[in-house]
């Protein structure tokens, strides 16, 4: 029997069959073994095949083949991955620019983990209607800056609805990932999208200005115009997972155009003569802040570094 995984609770699959039953399934125990470095090798998203047992539940058997994921490295085990969701059309990165203030570095790790995978990206700038004056003026610029490189950015406030309107089409149909850090309104904003849901949502601590989270575990929720969005828990730092320094620079929209203009095809964009790259970060064609990303991704060999993110 084949069926979609819709839900993931940590110890429990829920997946939906072929003919709209939902099933709780867990993983077969030798299913581990098949080489994933994954803490969790079945993902919401997943296409499955299960065997149900007596009991009424089932055990995955089978994952077919995806087209694409989002991961990122596990904070616990540093050797293992997590799959955060899998067979999305798109992923919508919930940002703010305060309360709390999502880093640029955790943007740029998403998105380069995001092209590595063939994810394409919204980001989605949240919160609008707290912004001060300075705040909202630090806000455009940041999207003109992913918006040049080639990233379609929104502007919205889940709270008030404002802004929400430019999403629907963008999700209509599709399978969509929703991911961010804690605080960010992931929630509130799918309880605008989805009315009569009514996930629980949390206040910012203001001692921290840090997110609680809310959401514990991952889930494929139902959009009212067709199409899926994948809920998924806050996560903190986003450590990218099996990337060879040398891949890195395609992942960087921007730095793979440059680097055709390097005088050395090995170039690493760190200190070399005839750098394209770092000719072009001098001269304000590229950002420094993109750049500053792309050299803590090279480090993340030493032991630790992609928690810091």
């Amino acid at each position: 029997m084949k069926g979609l995984v819709v839900k993931n609770t940590g110890s429990w699959y829920v997946v939906k069959t072929d003919e709209d039953t939902l099933v709780d399934c867990k993983i077969k125990g030798n299913f581990r073994l098949k080489g994933i470095r994954s803490t969790n090798p079945v993902a919401v998203g997943d296409w499955v095949t299960i065997a149900p047992n007596k009991e009424g539940t089932a055990f995955i058997t089978e994952i077919e083949d995806r087209k694409n994921y989002i991961i990122r490295k596990s904070t616990n085990l540093s050797k293992q991955s997590h799959i955060i969701a899998a067979n999305v059309d798109v992923a919508l990165l919930v940002v703010t620019v305060s309360r709390p203030v999502t880093s640029t570095v955790f943007i740029d790790r998403f998105l380069a983990s995001a092209e590595a995978y063939r994810v394409p990206v919204i980001l989605v700038f949240n919160k609008t209607d707290l912004l001060t004056p300075e705040e909202r003026h630090y806000q455009e610029m940041m999207m003109t800056l992913y918006e040049t490189v080639g990233y379609h950015c929104v502007e919205l406030s889940a709270e008030t609805g404002e802004g929400v309107e430019q999403l629907l089409p963008l999700l209509q149909g599709k399978v969509s990932v929703l991911s961010g850090n804690s605080g960010v309104g992931k929630s509130t904003l799918i309880n605008r999208i989805i009315p009569g849901l009514q996930l629980r949502t949390a206040e910012i601590s203001d001692a921290h200005q840090m997110g609680m989270h809310t959401t514990t575990f991952s889930e494929m929720l139902s959009l009212p115009e067709g199409g899926w969005l994948i809920d998924t828990p806050g996560i903190k730092g986003f450590g990218t997972f099996d990337m060879e320094p040398e891949e890195l620079t395609g992942y960087f929209k921007e730095i793979f155009e440059f680097s055709h203009q390097c005088r050395f095809n090995n170039c690493t964009h760190t200190h070399e003569p005839g750098c394209a790259v770092i000719e072009a970060v001098k001269n304000h064609y590229m950002a420094e802040s993109r750049y500053q990303s792309y050299l803590s991704m090279l480090e993340d060999k030493e032991e630790g570094k992609y928690r810091k993110g």
